[in-house]
């Protein structure tokens, strides 16, 4: 028989290895759900970074908690943590199960539920569900129940406790160090072109700019539009492939001379 839990409410376990399952229905605008894990000690604090127990990190160091990662049923997406109950190390106390949506709140999140079943029973019926709800809505993250020693075996307590800085925030509160090197480091400045300090002047031997290729260098104090001569007070250049055109010498006056023959006429 499956319980259906309240908020506060709590069960005995008899399994002794769980499957803590998050189900939720997929749909436009609705956020993905991560689920994870905090192993607590007595103080209600982790030992060590190893106790969480998340995406980054989804096997616990003694190997009794674990997420088995997310999966499509009928009745929606899936992502699920399971604990060997029996196996966990006695100086571990509780183990919280957390939902988190990061960069979205938990009003987006639709039928959010968690499912406790026994997981030497493949197709066996839950123990148990609890319909999580946000009291705000403006959650990040959802402790959505908790695994327990009580005596010598465990139970489970229905919580439904919200934060509203996220997996992360969650996480610092129970004594997880975040390091916060990498996504708070300050972003570079823009270096302002204006702030630099100015060249020095070329020296007036400085090399020209390169021309284009298979044309003649141009002036860098004029720039003729394409197919133009050259300014009269520049020395012309010839087109692509012809040589620049000769300027005869002067002929003193008086002495008369016909023009210079082509090769053509030049005879042999």
């Amino acid at each position: 028989m499956t319980h259906a839990m309240l908020k506060g409410s709590n069960v005995p376990l008899e399994a002794t290895t769980v499957r803590a399952v998050l189900r939720w229905t997929p749909g436009q605008g609705v956020p993905d759900v991560d689920a994870s894990a905090l192993l607590l000690g007595p103080d209600g604090r982790v030992r060590s970074d190893e106790d969480f127990v998340f995406y980054n990190q989804p096997r616990h160091p003694s190997g009794k908690v674990w997420r088995l990662g997310k999966k499509r049923v009928a009745e929606g997406l899936t992502d699920t943590i399971q604990t060997d109950l029996s196996g966990v190390e006695p100086d571990v106390s509780q183990i919280y199960l957390v939902a988190s949506a990061e960069g979205a709140t938990f009003d987006l999140v639709r039928s959010l539920r968690i499912l406790l079943y026994d997981a030497s029973e493949a197709d066996g019926e839950p123990l148990l569900h609890f319909d999580i709800k946000p009291e705000t809505g403006q959650e990040t993250a959802m402790i959505c129940g908790e695994l327990y020693r009580r005596g010598e075996g465990w139970k489970f307590r229905a919580l439904g406790e919200g934060y509203s800085n996220g997996l992360q925030g969650l996480a610092t509160d129970f004594g997880i160090m975040v390091d916060e090197s990498e996504a708070t480091a300050p972003e570079e400045p823009a270096e302002e072109p204006r702030s630099q300090p100015l060249p020095p002047e070329q020296p007036t031997t400085a090399v020209p700019p390169q021309p284009s290729y298979g044309y003649p260098q141009t002036p860098p104090t004029t720039q003729p539009a394409y197919g133009y001569p050259q300014p009269t007070s520049q020395p012309a250049h010839g087109g692509y492939g012809y040589p620049p055109p000769v300027t005869p010498a002067p002929v003193p006056a008086g002495d008369f001379r016909l023009p210079p023959q082509g090769p053509q006429f030049i005879g042999r």
